[in-house]
């Protein structure tokens, strides 16, 4: 523990702030890399430090998802017939195949007790959500309508999930309990809401939405109630994510043209008074942000150095600094 701690502070110091007096672990980020020739994931420390390749197949395999104890990592392989989900050690070790045919971008997370994954899929021939424990036992399929259903993530305490299911004309957020049962549309717009994320507390589902002309962030109750918009400016906003304490929201912007990938950037906002930082600030593509698990850090890719690599900064902006020197894509830090 006491040379987990040294690891941190040297890690964090290099941020400008201090390291915790106690800690379970330090932090790594796992990441994929196409530096062998084809994509495979590693794992690295906070600082860039201890770079590890887990994977060693000819398929591509990316999306990493830490487990919350830190001791397994989901990932997506591609397979000839499409994408499979798998699981091993938070070493590389003991990987196996759980599930076939899952959305490869779509939205997958660990429970928060870590026993089972909810995911997309269109193994039935539509997008339905399923969940599956981490050994690939007992599959259960959650819905079963005619539309779109996607994007699905748990409530801090696994008794529901948020998912945008297009069931009703378009897509919009609904919740249903960990069963699937009680399924309940959340959001009534003419447009597309998406990208539901639970706030910490479990009292507040953050989303994405263009009901009002552009996408910007909004915010609702489970029940439906409170909708309040977060931001509001001539910007496209999207990919929600709460900082650990629920104290701010970290998101992706796109400046001018939304098909224009390039002008990408990361900002995050304080919930108490709505105060906005810009994180990054160029004409290159900066986004797929992730939180530390303390809050102190995001990382994030940017292709500012002419390849997409992974970046961490602190939360208020400062320091921004690159952790790969070759193609990397879909950081995830460990809890």
């Amino acid at each position: 523990m006491r040379h987990a701690v040294a690891i941190l502070a040297v890690s964090l110091a290099a941020f400008g702030f201090s390291a915790p007096t106690s800690v379970k672990s330090p932090p790594r980020i796992a990441f994929a890399s196409h530096r062998d020739g084809n994509w495979e994931i590693y794992a690295m420390d906070a600082d860039g430090g201890h770079q590890t390749r887990l994977t060693k197949n000819e398929p591509q395999e990316r999306f990493p998802l830490w487990s919350p104890d830190g001791k397994q990592i989901a990932f997506g392989a591609q397979r000839s017939d499409g994408w499979d989900l798998w699981v091993m050690n938070a070493d590389g070790s003991n990987a196996r195949k759980i599930f076939t045919g899952i959305v490869a971008k779509g939205e997958r997370q660990w429970s928060p007790d870590g026993t089972r994954i909810v995911l997309g899929t269109q193994r039935d021939g539509n997008r339905e959500i399923y969940t599956v424990r981490a050994d690939g036992s007992a599959p259960t399929r959650l819905t079963d309508s005619p539309g779109i259903d996607q994007n699905p993530t748990w409530s801090p305490d696994g008794a529901r999930i948020a998912f945008v299911s297009s069931r009703d004309g378009n897509l919009e957020i609904y919740v249903m309990r960990a069963d699937g049962t009680g399924q309940t549309r959340v959001t009534n717009a003419d447009s597309t809401d998406d990208a539901p994320e639970w706030s910490p507390d479990g009292k507040t589902i953050a989303f994405t939405s263009s009901r009002d002309g552009n996408r910007q962030i909004y915010l609702v109750r489970p029940d439906g109630s409170g909708l309040e918009r977060l931001t509001n400016d001539s910007a496209n906003h999207d990919i929600p994510k709460w900082s650990p304490d629920g104290k701010r929201i970290a998101f992706q912007s796109v400046r001018g043209s939304v098909l224009d990938s390039k002008n990408y950037d990361i900002e995050v906002m304080r919930i108490a008074d709505r105060a906005r930082t810009r994180l990054t600030d160029n004409h290159h593509y900066d986004a797929m942000h992730a939180w530390s698990s303390d809050g102190a850090l995001l990382a994030f890719i940017s292709e500012r150095d002419g390849y997409s690599a992974v970046y961490v900064t602190a939360a208020d902006g400062a320091a921004a600094r690159r952790l790969t020197m070759s193609s990397s894509l879909n950081p995830s830090f460990s809890h």
